[in-house]
């Protein structure tokens, strides 16, 4: 296959990826809708509730290195297709709720079994489709889980209003055994990572990477906790915090999905901007907006003014999740794409999972959201610093390896 028809094919697998990362993202980014519900039903506190959050990203932090080493040996598709359902499987299983305990089953069976095994796999796959554009295709790729984090959870406030929240959870499960089933089974990978996978064919040279790939996965992984953890808090508890004043529950489920929309774009931008300027500097740029922007959250009253700072959140948060991606396509080799994936995966769930607990104790001891936002922000400050060494660091030996 020649490179202008991997780009075409590639240009599919973007496709379909979106879909399927939208439908596994939804998932997750449906925690806080289901929050409040969950809490009036069975008088759980925000912060026991939150760690429902916690639970599938710990779970898809652990697995992901797993599923990340596996998918560097028997190629995407199988995985994708036990991903496909088990995401079924753990909305089944939340349907059936009636404890504590099988709440934090039903997402922990989520992470490690359904999301995990679908996003790393498919996200270190799709960029080694593209000699050109990688940045562009990777961020048409994830917005996908934007749209998904968006769309779904405010179908699913619809469902939990008129059905109650368990039919919520059953009608998602069979949805999403009907279409991610056929969109697993037309998975393809790259020439370049079957050839990695094999030892056939060209195999890129790796003195060609500024950095040797485990150093790139430790700043990487260092830089993605704290700036997971920034972004989790408004991600998790934002619907609550604007419903705590007062506001109905569509209206406030319409600022997450404001978000989540929003960010689509971001996705698209972040990845076009990394192609223009470098992963690193767009990185940096994507991360400063969102660590400014997600302190002022609980000080924005009027709902008109909080839609709209939610629309630049929105760009800024999504713009980190592309960057983080491309900068793994970009500075790992393709034999090691999938577990680098996994193992910055693993650290971006841990940061996730532990934004958005933090965001629901800090809540529950100070009585607000105020330090829970605040405590975002510096997490987000950390991340800066971290990325600002690396940028340095990556200058320095492109200009020895220049001298």
């Amino acid at each position: 296959m020649n490179d202008e028809a991997n780009y075409r094919q590639g240009w599919r697998m973007v496709w379909i990826t979106f879909v399927i990362s939208g439908l596994a993202f939804g998932i997750l980014g449906s925690v806080g809708v289901f929050l409040k519900p969950l809490v009036a039903e069975f008088g759980w506190t925000r912060g026991e509730a939150s760690l429902g959050y916690t639970a599938a990203a710990f779970s898809a932090a652990t697995f992901g290195i797993v599923w990340g080493l596996v998918a560097d040996r028997i190629g995407t598709r199988p995985l994708v297709l036990m991903g496909v359902v088990f995401l079924s499987l753990s909305l089944y299983l939340l349907s059936n709720q009636t404890a504590l305990w099988q709440f934090y089953l039903g997402y922990g069976i989520f992470g490690a079994l359904g999301l995990s095994s679908v996003t790393g796999p498919l996200y270190a796959s799709i960029g080694h489709w593209f000699s050109r554009n990688a940045g562009l295709a990777m961020g048409v790729m994830a917005s996908g889980a934007a749209v998904g984090q968006g769309v779904i959870p405010f179908i699913a406030r619809f469902l939990i209003t008129d059905y109650g929240w368990q039919n919520a959870y059953f009608a998602m499960a069979c949805v999403y055994i009907f279409i991610g089933l056929p969109m697993a089974l037309l998975i393809k990978d790259p020439p370049s990572r079957i050839a990695a996978r094999q030892n056939k064919g060209p195999v890129i040279d790796e003195q060609v990477f500024v950095l040797p790939p485990r150093e790139v996965v430790t700043w990487i992984s260092c830089a993605v906790v704290f700036c997971c953890m920034c972004m989790s808090v408004p991600i998790v508890h934002v619907v609550a915090m604007t419903s705590d004043r007062g506001v109905d529950p569509q209206s406030a489920a319409a600022v997450l999905l404001l978000i989540m929309l929003a960010g689509a774009f971001g996705r698209i931008l972040g990845g076009k901007v990394a192609d223009m300027t470098g992963v690193l500097k767009a990185y940096l740029m994507m991360s400063l907006g969102q660590t400014v922007l997600v302190i002022w959250f609980p000080h924005v009253e009027a709902l008109w003014l909080l839609y709209g700072f939610s629309i630049l959140f929105g760009i800024f948060y999504s713009g980190v999740m592309s960057t983080i991606l491309v900068s793994l396509r970009v500075l790992v080799p393709a034999r090691h794409a999938a577990v680098a994936m996994g193992v910055g995966g693993f650290f971006g769930w841990a940061g996730m999972g532990l934004g958005g607990y933090m965001g629901g104790v800090i809540f529950d001891v100070s009585g607000d959201y105020v330090w829970s936002f605040n405590a975002a922000a510096i997490a987000g400050a950390v991340n800066l610093m971290i990325l600002a060494a690396l940028f340095l660091r990556v200058h320095r030996r492109t200009a020895l390896a220049e001298a």
